[in-house]
């Protein structure tokens, strides 16, 4: 009996894997004519966090109410309250008072 072998069939990918570089007609369409390769193209800035929004409505004088940190997040008034939580373990100091049936929170950050 004869041992056949047979030849191994070349991957077929939809698009070129990570690890290899385009080659002849797929370079020319990955690289639109006249971009400068010498300058990377600058990233554009990273909008600022929700939870430095909420920081930052802490720490103002008047401090700040759960609706005002609800309206200017998005989340829901549990989620935001966990939130105030989580910035309690990182070492802020966060207070609450009420005042005419209204809590207002401040923060001092963290030494």
């Amino acid at each position: 009996m004869t041992d056949t072998v047979k030849p191994k069939r070349t991957r077929r990918f939809a698009r070129t894997p990570n690890g290899e570089a385009p080659t002849g007609s797929e370079a020319a369409l990955a690289t639109p004519k006249g971009a400068d390769l010498a300058a990377p193209a600058a990233p554009p800035p990273k909008a600022e966090s929700k939870i430095a929004q909420v920081v930052a409505l802490l720490q103002r004088e008047e401090g700040t109410t759960l609706d005002e940190m609800v309206a200017v997040t998005g989340w829901l008034p549990h989620t935001t309250r966990a939130a105030l939580t989580g910035l309690k373990r990182k070492g802020y100091t966060i207070t609450s008072e009420k005042a005419d049936d209204v809590r207002r929170y401040h923060a001092v950050a963290p030494r």
